[in-house]
């Protein structure tokens, strides 16, 4: 017999299969012997009272072993000698267009500027310990995309749970934990996520797809109004290929100088909103003490603890963003001449500092003009700021929380996670008014909503501008293709209809699907 119960249970309950056959035997009256299993669905925190508790849904299995796997596998057959599609980018989008076009029989040819996830790896070290910046290899381009070595959080708020359970079910079937399937917010972590990515590139190329790693696309190729491949450099080489067939772009929110060739090809584009701020880092214990409401803090079976803020000041959403707890500030820049902050976390979570993006809207039309492009000149010139601050180098302006919303300069700072180092800044003083006004009047609003929170042992590290891409490519709604060009599929965060992994991920499916058809005639 199987049954599926629900329980609200203390922590220390949660974390043992034996204390919960114990209370599974007193309330339910079944004899511990008889439960030869407990499979939990469904978990999740609740810490909005002062005693902390874990929601869980439970398969229990009595008198019998569980017979069903974990979790149902996607079937990848040989397309090796079915139609091509192009798909430019590597990241999330990239990768489950190009698994969901094999499920298709459509064979997915992958080009990516940057390197294969592993040899990524030298180039991030770089950034820290010699403060060089590649331009085709860092944090935001390479295979993985910017998730890959920036967190791994799998959390989203699509209304899509079919498709999201899809998402979480290919990433545990290519080595990813099991547990995000019944996390409520689940997270596997910038150490274990490359190993997946690389696991996901071998089914691709091993059903007959390609993978071209240091390839960057440098124009379509159209004929009439109808997209019908790529144009590209191999940066190893330096030899001009082609690569043709509809083309699934999915290049990522940073590849700006995709963004300048679709406004000098005249391919129609739109300027979009964004939100920029500073990443906010406090010791993970005091983030523990106050959101478990408790001196102890965590203690033995709880998570390092998590936040979400959100208020309204002067007409524009000031809120947290891609919260890291028990995670490091990381270097994101992608060129010379930039200083720009992200966030990640190991899967244990086990730093001893919790960081947030701290995050303003920003609308089109806070920005002058009508440029398509004026939210990412926006961007560039905010990080071309804190770059000069941050004296030329990866070392980023900083400044204790309380002294920003008190309008003060810092004069020492707390140790930070932030590798390339942190320099005191007047952030009050230099970043854009309708930014750091905001800021100081949310961080008043989260102090007052949630004690302790607003304190100078909290630093605030400039500057956090890459939440999103400033630009959205223009596609039809029912087809997923650009307005005007057939055979191209803008796809996932870079073209500004997605926000996180899993959304980009199932974005990249749907550009799979119209595409596949698109191959069909259909």
């Amino acid at each position: 017999m199987v049954k599926e119960i629900q329980l609200r249970v203390l922590p220390k309950v949660a974390a043992s299969q034996e204390a919960l056959a114990h209370l599974l035997s007193q309330e339910w009256a079944i004899p511990p012997a008889d439960i030869t299993h407990i499979r939990v669905l469904r978990r999740s925190i609740d810490a909005r009272q002062r005693t902390v508790y874990v929601n869980l849904s439970l398969r229990v299995y009595i008198g019998e072993p569980p017979s069903e796997d974990l979790f149902e596998r996607v079937a990848y057959g040989d397309v090796s000698a079915a139609p091509q599609a192009i798909v430019v980018g590597e990241g999330p989008a990239g990768l489950f267009a190009s698994l969901r076009l094999i499920e298709l029989g459509v064979r997915p040819v992958i080009i990516e500027r940057g390197k294969n996830v592993s040899d990524r790896k030298r180039d991030l070290a770089a950034i820290s310990r010699q403060q060089k910046v590649d331009g085709e290899s860092n944090y935001c381009f390479g295979e993985g995309g910017a998730g890959a070595y920036s967190d791994g959080k799998l959390y989203t708020r699509s209304k899509k749970r079919g498709n999201v359970e899809k998402i979480l079910r290919v990433f545990c079937q290519h080595g990813a934990p099991t547990a995000i399937l019944a996390d409520a917010h689940p997270h596997i972590g910038t150490d274990k996520l490359p190993g997946v990515i690389a696991a996901i590139r071998d089914t691709i190329i091993g059903c007959g797809g390609e993978v071209h790693h240091q390839t960057r696309m440098t124009s379509f190729v159209v004929r009439g109004e109808e997209v019908v491949g790529v144009a590209a450099d191999n940066l190893v080489t330096g030899e001009a290929e082609t690569f043709l067939g509809p083309v699934i772009l999915a290049t990522g929110h940073s590849a700006r100088d995709v963004y300048r060739y679709l406004s000098a090809a005249g391919i129609e584009i739109e300027a979009k909103g964004i939100a920029v701020g500073v990443r906010l880092e406090h010791p993970s214990a005091l983030i523990d003490q106050i959101q478990y409401h408790s001196r102890e803090g965590r203690g033995k079976y709880l998570p390092a603890a998590e936040y979400s803020f959100v208020t309204q000041v002067d007409g524009r959403g000031v809120y947290s963003f891609c919260m890291c707890p028990g995670g490091f500030i990381i270097p994101a820049a992608t060129g010379p001449e930039q200083v720009v902050v992200n966030g990640m976390s190991p899967s244990n979570r086990g730093t001893k500092w919790s960081n947030s993006g701290m995050v303003v809207e920003v609308r089109t039309e806070d920005v002058e003009g009508d440029d398509p492009l004026r939210m990412m000149r926006f961007q560039e010139r905010l990080e071309r700021d804190c770059w000069r601050q941050g004296g030329q180098r990866q070392t980023a302006p900083a400044q204790r929380m309380a002294d920003f919303v008190a309008g003060h300069r810092s004069a020492d700072l707390p140790n930070t996670s932030y590798a390339p180092g942190v320099v005191s800044s007047e952030l009050h003083a230099w970043m854009p008014k309708m930014i750091a006004s905001r800021l100081r009047k949310g961080f008043q609003v989260f102090g007052r909503n949630s004690r302790g929170f607003l304190t100078n042992e909290a630093a605030m590290i400039a500057v956090e501008t890459r939440t999103s891409a400033p630009v959205r490519i223009l596609r039809d709604s029912a087809t997923l293709q650009h307005v005007r060009l057939r055979g191209l599929f803008p796809c996932g965060e870079g073209a500004g209809f997605a926000g996180g992994i899993v959304s980009a991920a199932i974005d990249g499916e749907r550009c799979a699907e119209m595409c596949a058809d698109f191959l069909k005639g259909v």
